[in-house]
């Protein structure tokens, strides 16, 4: 399955990754809210650290130099959706999850227009950074483990 993952966005557009990215929070975060159902806090919190680690890729790769009002604009929402996943694992409330997930949908809605429109596609481009795509399992096993209580 892992390998599926790896070639599934070969060729993809900076925008569909972005998008990708996006549905991996969604994923998680339903994830976390299957883990609160059953009182598995421990999967919750990995389910939680997975998807507030998306979130800190999405912040660290956006270009604020050149992306101006929108690239301050989705920093703002990667800190109120990290702070609202936080509270939400921190107070077991699927209800926090859910609101942080509509959110997400919403702003990915906006990425999948972006995706529709060749035209926006390239400026919306400048927002973020563009890196050589490495698999996700490097990515997890060369990041320094994070210490935040979730």
């Amino acid at each position: 399955m892992g390998s599926y993952r790896e070639h599934a966005l070969d060729g993809a557009s900076a925008v569909d990754l972005v998008i990708a990215l996006y549905d991996g929070i969604v994923r998680f975060l339903y994830e976390a809210m299957r883990a609160v159902d059953r009182g598995d806090a421990d999967g919750r919190r990995i389910a939680v650290k997975r998807a507030l680690d998306i979130i800190i890729h999405l912040q660290a790769r956006l270009r604020m130099d050149v992306g101006g009002a929108p690239a301050k604009s989705l920093s703002e929402f990667y800190a109120a959706i990290f702070a609202q996943i936080l509270q939400g694992s921190q107070s077991a409330s699927n209800a926090r999850f859910s609101h942080a997930i509509d959110c997400v949908k919403n702003v990915r809605e906006a990425w999948r227009q972006v995706a529709l429109d060749p035209g926006a596609n390239t400026g919306a481009m400048r927002l973020t950074e563009r890196e050589p795509r490495r698999p996700l399992e490097e990515d997890n096993a060369s990041s320094a483990p994070m210490n935040w209580t979730v």
